[in-house]
């Protein structure tokens, strides 16, 4: 058991698909299993299918807690997961999605399409901003997020954000390495996105309000 992730709450942000290989859908078992083990509680989409629903099973099945939060229209689909601690049902995606940051201590994002990008593109944003200082991860099974990683390095050598936004997740190997660098995570000092403009001077090099 890795020490200091009881009483947190981790979002696990993954794919819904089912035809991905068996070597994400392992992945995403040792992921809950060690999250189920660890104290933590998972909290994630709430559906039963592709990579989200083999997490929850792990957690499940390693007598963990695990909480869904779905939509009303993927509830009434079917596919809410039925052995959760927790289903919270919401109106739509923003709210989905509201709902995960608030609660989350951490996030980790397993491999994934459009859906799992926006997610954790829009938590590394709010990073960004300031608004969060969580610990997110890219777990990189399958060396699946070296291309994203590859392009978030071009964004920053073109100056269309900064060097230390790069520092704002980290990318690791194993769902082991996710799980340990949540527990020692440490936030660091914030560095805001925008450099206000000084105070305009007036003629006589004087400050305004400074006199």
């Amino acid at each position: 058991m890795i020490e200091g992730l009881q009483e947190k709450v981790i979002a696990v942000y993954c794919a819904s698909s089912s035809a991905v290989g068996e070597v994400y859908f392992k992945a995403a078992r040792e992921l809950g299993r060690a999250l189920g083990e660890s104290g933590a509680t998972l909290v994630y989409g709430g559906t039963n299918i592709g990579l989200m629903g083999e997490v929850a099973d792990a957690v499940v099945n390693a007598g963990g807690k695990a909480c869904g939060v779905i939509t009303v229209l993927l509830n009434q689909v079917g596919i809410a997961h039925p052995k959760l601690d927790e289903l919270i049902v919401v109106d739509g995606m923003r709210e989905r999605k509201a709902v995960m940051e608030q609660r989350a201590d951490a996030f980790i994002t397993l491999p994934g399409g459009y859906g799992t990008l926006e997610e954790i593109f829009e938590v590394l944003t709010l990073k960004q901003l300031g608004i969060l200082q969580k610990p997110i991860v890219l777990l990189n099974t399958n060396n699946y997020y070296a291309p994203i990683v590859e392009f978030l390095q071009n964004a920053a050598a073109q100056n269309f954000m900064k060097p230390s936004n790069l520092d704002f997740f980290e990318l690791v190997e194993t769902p082991q390495a996710a799980l340990e660098y949540i527990a020692g995570y440490v936030s660091g000092p914030f560095e805001p996105k925008w450099v206000l403009p000084r105070p305009s001077q007036s003629m006589s090099g004087e400050v305004p309000g400074t006199e």
